[in-house]
């Protein structure tokens, strides 16, 4: 009977020695072994305890092995953020790449195509008693709006003519280099207050001056609006002009201390950014203010060139100087850029597809602003989304343009009108090519049938119930009126008995299908205002300034 047990003991050995070493049982006998050995005849203990050597040890370091397929799905994941990483660079610049184009889009508006508009509308009120009234306006709420435009970019062009430019350059770079770094941040945070406040400042301008005069009133007045207004955009020049001229002084600094100082203040926002929690929503109202940062800075740029090569009697030489530091500036926009974002997906485990979502967000804002029933402009829109006013840069642009480069002769005229036309078919080739993608864009991410809905007729913070039925009944026999209608046609106004105020586009059109998703607030309607998954299209100036979670 002992020989049986010897015999069926040195079996059981042997099925053991065959286990892997990742197998359960293997596992339990190593963890159990000074358990077990109590339990055990002498010479099996004696026999187990001879076994643990250090030879062994190593033998079984060096000889032990694993199966990663036996977690296949964490691996592939793991492979699946490297290539989201790989991807980041090439989506995110062919985002910032037609946001860029969106911007200068708006951008050159107020050079070309705003001087037109205003001289057709003076022409339009001077012929006034000839043509007689249209819908009893005298001008239409687009046209007075560009006379406020225009009005307020001239008082503010004189205005800053009392800037004394050279003396803040000198005050500026007076400056210790610590003083200059905690100043340009100062002015950072400044613009980007001033772009959240500022546009809301022109919107209530705009609805002040067009607002029917049959509503009861509940407003300053049109004066106190336009003095904000003007007062507004020459603060925002003048910050502007400090931005640049701090950035000029680091330019024209001998050991380049102070640019360097200021490039790595970018690498200071990936820290800022990375670790946060980040939504879809948040990471979009972040790409926007990525966008209008570097279009900015690519205008700061162009003017620290006009004052420096002014300053050297236009010598192409110098240019090739100040090269070196443009690139650098550019350089690290791009690579904190890339950086943050590459991180922030992957640390929220975001695709690198919501890109292209982003951009047909920005695309369906131009093509709706070209519908018949469109109540806003488009450089409005890009304002509201992006947090880019052009008004300010504008004015101090050409402040810099006209005190830099000296007109004089026929000759010199002659420059500036081909100029200005050179200008305005830029315009239009950007305008035309930009319409053109943004309705590919449109189509690729199914949302045409969202270009076609007429505007929601509720008051802010109630739900359109009678408006959404009233629109899905009407559907089929609007949406073929719709497609008839020519994307240059004049909007045609509303009935009156619209309210006062209408939701924007961010309140009604949707960024990309529902597809599968549940409708959560189908059943209960008070959730819906405080629904944390908010549309792309609602992310707007309001959350520029922060990464704000809701």
């Amino acid at each position: 009977m002992a020989d049986a047990a010897a015999i069926s003991g040195e079996d059981k050995e042997e099925d053991g020695g065959k286990k892997t070493a990742g197998s359960p049982g293997a596992a339990a006998e190593t963890l159990g072994f000074y358990e077990m050995s109590d339990s055990r005849r002498p010479e099996e203990n004696s026999r187990n305890l001879s076994d643990l050597s250090l030879f062994r040890f190593i033998s079984a370091e060096l000889t032990r092995g694993y199966f990663l397929e036996h977690n296949e799905a964490k691996y592939k994941e793991r492979r699946e953020r490297v290539y989201t990483c790989l991807r980041i660079p090439r989506e995110l610049e062919k985002l910032m790449f037609f946001g860029f184009f969106l911007c200068l889009d708006a951008f050159l508006y107020v050079f070309t195509l705003l001087p037109l508009r205003v001289l057709l509308a003076f022409i339009r009120f001077i012929t006034l008693p000839c043509c007689g009234l249209r819908g009893g306006r005298v001008l239409q709420p687009a046209q007075v709006c560009d006379i406020l435009k225009g009005v307020i970019l001239v008082i503010c062009y004189f205005m800053m003519h009392y800037v004394d430019y050279s003396m803040m350059y000198h005050l500026i770079r007076g400056q210790s280099v610590i003083k200059l770094y905690i100043i340009y941040n100062m002015l950072e945070v400044a613009d980007r207050l001033f772009s959240s406040f500022g546009q809301d400042i022109l919107d209530a301008l705009y609805w002040t001056a067009t607002e029917p005069k049959e509503r009861k009133r509940a407003h300053l007045g049109v004066i106190p609006h336009f003095f904000m207004a003007v007062l507004y955009v020459f603060l925002h020049a003048i910050l502007i002009l400090v931005q640049a001229t701090t950035l000029n002084v680091a330019f024209n600094s001998h050991n380049k201390s102070l640019l360097t100082i200021m490039m790595s203040n970018n690498f200071v926002e990936i820290k800022g950014s990375v670790f946060k929690k980040f939504e879809k929503n948040n990471l979009f109202q972040m790409s926007n203010s990525d966008i209008k940062e570097r279009f900015t800075n690519y205008v700061l740029l162009l003017i620290v060139c006009l004052r420096n090569m002014e300053q050297f009697s236009w010598n192409p030489d110098h240019l090739w100087v100040l090269f070196p530091d443009v690139c650098m500036v550019i350089a690290s926009e791009i690579a904190v850029d890339v950086v943050k974002h590459a991180f922030i997906t992957k640390f929220n485990d975001i695709t690198a597809d919501v890109y292209s979502e982003y951009r047909a967000s920005l695309a369906f804002e131009l093509v709706s602003s070209r519908q018949k029933n469109a109540y806003t402009d488009y450089s409005d829109s890009v304002s509201r989304r992006m947090g880019f006013i052009p008004l300010p840069l504008a004015v101090l642009l050409i402040r810099v343009v006209t005190s830099s480069v000296k007109v004089q002769g026929v000759l010199a005229y002659s420059c500036v009108v081909l100029f200005y036309f050179g200008l305005i078919t830029l315009k239009v080739l950007n305008s035309i090519i930009l319409l053109g993608k943004s309705c590919q864009y449109v189509k690729d991410a199914k949302m045409e049938e969202k270009l076609f809905q007429p505007p929601p007729t509720s008051t802010p913070g109630k739900t359109p119930k009678k408006a959404s039925s009233k629109s899905k009944a009407n559907q089929g026999s609007t949406t073929d009126d719709h497609v008839s209608a020519s994307v240059t046609s004049q909007p045609t106004r509303q009935n009156s008995t619209a309210p006062l105020l209408v939701q924007s586009t961010s309140d009604q059109f949707l960024t990309t299908p529902d597809g599968e998703e549940k409708d959560i607030t189908h059943d209960n309607p008070d959730l819906q205002p405080r629904s944390a998954n908010k549309d792309l299209l609602e992310i707007d100036r309001f959350t520029i300034c922060g990464n704000r979670i809701d």
